[in-house]
């Protein structure tokens, strides 16, 4: 019998186109669906961290009181830019009503210039607030989260802060987007305010910058001072703009880190040391 080989190819031909169409078609049918579940996803998050924040803005206000007798580790530099801003009020928050939402609600963070205004979770690893919201319920678009070896009450050495670096500049997308030559001209956009149930926060940023996936950066404890020194100067050194801003081992430091790029390998990240600190007596 003669196999005809050129219709047995035709043949093997079409199948072969046939079976890459229904691949391609799958693969864009299941693209569509992830993304229109992304879009839910994302419109729920929205509507549900608007009503979050309106709920508990009110438990947010400024403490002006007992200014001068909060600072930290004052400079000797009468010109340091750590003088510009020892007048500056506290960002105090009622934990009462938030602490009833989530127990693992940790603090309340804010940052000048841009739109972080939301309250930091913490859980017993870095993983579980990428993708649930302040109440713990399943959501893309995550938590501002602390990292699960900090101890915001005492301090780390550096403590750190994550968020995602979001397209509509929510989460800390203003942070990925928003540092540039404009922000940095205008200095009242140093401060980063954090409220704890124990104590409240003023920090005084001094490097901003964009690195490639690390660990560095995210050192929490460190075994002497010159290991801490040696890590103050590298951060400081990396800065994109030059800040007036002196550092030594007695500082606690402040990183706030979160994705420059779709996958993650880039990260934008800022340092800024504690300047003011004041005991909450009604947590202590």
């Amino acid at each position: 019998m003669f196999i005809n080989e050129k219709n047995i190819s035709m043949k093997h031909f079409r199948f072969l186109k046939s079976f890459i169409l229904i691949l391609v078609t799958t693969f864009l049918s299941i693209l569509i669906v992830y993304c229109i579940l992304r879009i839910d996803d994302y419109s729920s998050y929205r509507k549900k961290n608007n009503e979050f924040l309106d709920e508990f803005k009110s438990d947010v206000e400024e403490d002006k009181e007992d200014l001068d007798e909060s600072l930290y580790n004052p400079t000797k530099d009468k010109n340091d830019l750590y003088y510009n801003y020892v007048d500056y009020p506290f960002l105090s928050v009622d934990f009462s009503d938030l602490l009833s939402v989530n127990d693992e609600i940790v603090g309340w963070i804010r940052v000048s210039g841009t739109s972080v205004d939301y309250p930091v979770v913490q859980a017993k690893d870095n993983t579980f607030y990428l993708d649930h919201y302040y109440d713990k319920s399943f959501g893309y678009s995550g938590s501002i989260f602390s990292d699960f070896r900090n101890n915001l009450r005492s301090l780390n050495y550096n403590s750190v802060i994550y968020g995602h670096g979001r397209l509509d500049k929510t989460m800390f997308g203003s942070i990925r987007f928003g540092m540039d030559e404009e922000w940095f001209s205008n200095k009242d956009n140093y401060i980063i305010y954090l409220s704890t149930p124990y104590y409240n926060y003023i920090f005084l940023i001094f490097s901003v910058y964009v690195v490639n996936n690390e660990n560095y950066y995210i050192t929490t404890h460190f075994h002497n001072n010159e290991e801490f020194k040696d890590f103050l100067t590298t951060i400081k050194l990396r800065s994109k703009y030059k800040f007036n801003t002196s550092l030594n081992v007695n500082d606690k430091i402040l990183t706030l880190s979160t994705c420059n790029d779709t996958y993650g390998v880039e990260k934008v990240v800022v340092h800024a040391k504690l300047i003011k600190k004041k005991a909450r007596d009604a947590f202590n």
